[in-house]
């Protein structure tokens, strides 16, 4: 990974882990330590000391949890971040989001509120 002046982080697919490809349709529990790059459909709950990427294709319902979120589809669901949460202009972002820092795009679509800490592992505010 290696980040842009603007501060976006630019990703190699390489260096991802695992990867939920288009086609893909999956709902249930996610847990994972290292990277996961999302371009299906996901319906959940996703959790993960590691980094998580949301591809322009992907259409995700789940409240998250992870190290570091990069959103470039949709998510519906709240989202807290140990270090960033990253939203891209064509993402679309419905629920609340906890990091200690974020990053939104000009023409990225978010409704909800942002809480600039560190979240609490426990879902505790």
């Amino acid at each position: 990974m290696e980040t842009k002046e603007n501060r976006i982080t630019i990703i190699d697919e390489s260096d991802i882990e695992t990867v939920l490809s288009r086609d893909v349709e999956f709902e249930g529990e996610l847990s994972f330590d290292r990277g996961l790059s999302i371009k299906g459909k996901f319906t959940g709950n996703i959790r993960s000391s590691g980094s998580l990427f949301v591809e322009e294709t992907a259409d995700v319902k789940a409240d998250i949890f992870a190290g570091f979120v990069s959103i470039k589809g949709r998510v519906e669901g709240n989202i807290r971040a140990l270090t960033r949460v990253e939203i891209f202009s064509r993402a679309h972002v419905e629920g609340d989001i906890t990091a200690p820092d974020i990053l939104m795009e000009s023409g990225c679509r978010f409704d909800g509120k942002c809480t600039m800490k560190k979240p609490q592992e426990d879902g505790t505010k």
